[in-house]
């Protein structure tokens, strides 16, 4: 088959730029409220245990719903799924900027909960649905990148509308922008079987790892039950179960670290707290394509790449953690966040399960996985809270650095192999 390459005829890069976007609106819409923390816990005089609280109601909200969204996605398909998540996170995300409470604040950060929860099962989905095997990690990689993009978009631009018009204005402008993504998403996804601008070429290319076999089975419903007695399943789930807790304390407490540690004020966290999240972005492309690299320049398998990666970036990490407590200063500090990050971003535990399962139950393996890592993430919202309360951040910075070696062990021993679909025929 003739070799597709990265250029401006390829539909697929098209679709993963509107989910990068997708996840880059999501992040933008949940971290808002991050970034304005300090000055609303100002005007209404929160404490550390009330901010801990609110975000602890966002991420059991998203959490109770995470499964069930992953199931809807499979259910009702990936284009109308992320459409009405998209319309409906956005109109939450404005509905902030009326409120005047602890009470309506946890009203407004519950429903975003329950409507962001849908995004990374429907864009693992889509990401499988337009992406071979090989491409997978990168495509995924370019999506989950959003998150971080989202994030450091929103540093300095709800910074800058918060301090000129105010932070009512600056929830209400970022909650209108997923109403211009959603009129393009309408427009421009289908799955490639269906697409009337998809070349043949491009189709054959992105449905080459569906043999008659896979195809067979694709049409099969796969029981919930039979995926849950693979121990694989359960290698996947702890990659989230260990590592989402660190992933919601990069997203909700570093702007709110370097203010409170640091010292940054809102104008200052503006023109640096944007660093992290774009390394964490970087991260999570290089974590698809140094892989992809491997294989198609050094004949590497899909397994020995990845975890070469993943590995590395679970050295690293600790590292990092160590430097950060040795008197770093700001600007040293926002360095190793950021490299903190961007390895965080390599490590990509939500690609794994697209790596070892058929493309019908991504959704639902991603929404339970995301379950369980919220779970965790409830909890740790609270003891982080409480820490830093009565202690510093460093006991967070401590378990931060072991959580990836530990991931890493746990998807060694029950996951195995990757780039290896397994069936469900035995």
């Amino acid at each position: 088959m003739k070799r597709v390459y990265f250029d401006n005829g390829n539909l697929r890069w098209k679709i993963a730029l509107l989910l990068c976007l997708a996840s880059g609106l999501n992040a933008l819409d949940r971290n808002a409220f991050a970034i304005l923390a300090s000055t609303i816990q100002g005007e209404f005089n929160w404490s550390d245990i009330d901010y801990a609280n609110l975000t602890s109601v966002f991420v059991f909200s998203y959490t109770l719903m995470y499964a069930l969204s992953g199931k809807i996605i499979d259910r009702i398909g990936t284009r109308k799924g992320f459409g009405i998540a998209v319309g409906s996170w956005s109109f939450v995300a404005a509905m902030h900027a009326v409120v005047h409470s602890l009470a309506q604040f946890s009203i407004v950060r519950f429903f975003l909960g329950i409507t962001e929860s849908a995004n990374f099962p429907a864009g693992v989905k889509a990401s499988t649905e337009w992406f071979p095997l090989k491409e997978r990690a990168l495509a995924i990689g370019i999506f989950n990148a959003g998150t971080a993009i989202g994030a450091a978009v929103a540093v300095p631009l709800v910074s800058f509308l918060a301090l000129a018009f105010g932070w009512r204005i600056a929830f209400l402008a970022t909650g209108i922008l997923g109403f211009v993504w959603l009129f393009f998403w309408l427009r421009n996804y289908h799955r490639p079987q269906d697409h009337p601008n998809i070349t043949q070429e491009e189709k054959e290319y992105i449905l080459q790892d569906d043999t008659p076999k896979t195809e067979r089975e694709g049409e099969e419903k796969i029981k919930l039950k039979d995926l849950l007695k693979k121990k694989e399943t359960w290698g996947c789930f702890s990659a989230r179960i260990f590592i989402d807790p660190v992933t919601y304390f990069l997203l909700f407490w570093i702007p709110k670290y370097l203010q409170d540690v640091q010292g940054l004020s809102l104008k200052e966290l503006g023109f640096a707290a944007w660093l992290p999240y774009t390394a964490m972005g970087l991260g999570t492309i290089l974590g698809g394509y140094i892989p992809k690299l491997l294989i198609e320049r050094r004949g590497w398998t899909l397994n020995k790449s990845r975890k070469t990666v993943m590995v590395t970036a679970s050295v690293l990490i600790p590292l990092l953690c160590f430097f950060l407590f040795s008197g770093a200063n700001p600007i040293v500090a926002v360095l190793l966040i950021s490299g903190i990050m961007l390895s965080h971003g390599l490590w990509a535990n939500i690609t794994i399960p697209s790596e070892i399962y058929p493309k019908q139950v991504q959704a639902t393996l991603t929404g339970i996985g995301g379950t369980l890592g919220g779970i965790t993430g409830v909890i740790s919202q609270q003891v982080i809270g409480s820490t830093i309360t009565s202690h510093s951040y460093m006991p967070i910075f401590m378990y931060i650095g072991g959580a990836y070696l530990i991931s890493f062990f746990c998807v060694q021993l029950l996951v195995g192999k990757l780039g290896v679909i397994r069936n469900f025929n035995n």
